[in-house]
């Protein structure tokens, strides 16, 4: 018990029956916090099932995603583009990209673990600066990529036909179901 728990403290003889009302105020306070224990769990288990997807994402699809977009999609453009300055424009959009992406991954670094912690429900303390500036800055990643590289790409990968199913191969084959029994 705690130390200024009226069961702990000594009884005053010229007043035992105080010693009753502090007990019934200590249990009304304790009540009245049971009545916020819905909404905690509530808050506890949506805290989980957030860490849960966004460990997913990062992990299952972010990553993965950077990684197909360096090994497939980059070296395709970069090849099909039009030496000189269109190459050159390539060249550096893809260099700002793949920084981009391990920047990215270092901010993942830093609240993975925080992250994976809260999935399992346990205490984390994850550092809010760091998860908004993952978010703001994936955004802004991502906006750029739609805006401006994909655009161009599908400029340069459209002019020949070759160079386009090149790329759709290569996706197709990473993602397609493998038959039972392959290695």
């Amino acid at each position: 018990m705690k130390p200024n728990d009226p069961l702990q403290q000594p009884v005053d003889m010229a007043t035992p029956l105080n010693r009753f009302s502090q007990c019934h105020a200590g249990i009304a306070r304790q009540l009245q916090a049971l009545t916020d224990l819905p909404r905690l769990l509530e808050a506890a288990a949506r805290a989980r099932e957030v860490a849960t997807r966004t460990v997913a994402v990062l992990k299952g699809g972010v990553l993965e995603h950077h990684a197909e977009e360096e090994r497939d999609l980059f070296p395709t453009v970069l090849r099909s583009a039009v030496a000189g300055e269109e190459r050159d424009c390539v060249q550096v959009m893809v260099h700002r990209l793949t920084a981009e992406h391990r920047e990215l991954e270092a901010l993942w670094k830093k609240l993975e673990p925080a992250v994976r912690d809260a999935a399992r429900g346990k205490p984390a303390v994850l550092d809010a600066g760091v998860a908004a500036e993952l978010a703001q800055r994936y955004l802004a990643h991502a906006h750029y990529e739609e805006e401006s590289f994909l655009p161009l790409a599908d400029t340069i990968l459209r002019r020949n036909g070759d160079d386009m199913a090149e790329l759709g191969l290569l996706l197709h084959l990473r993602h397609a179901p493998r038959p039972i029994g392959y290695l």
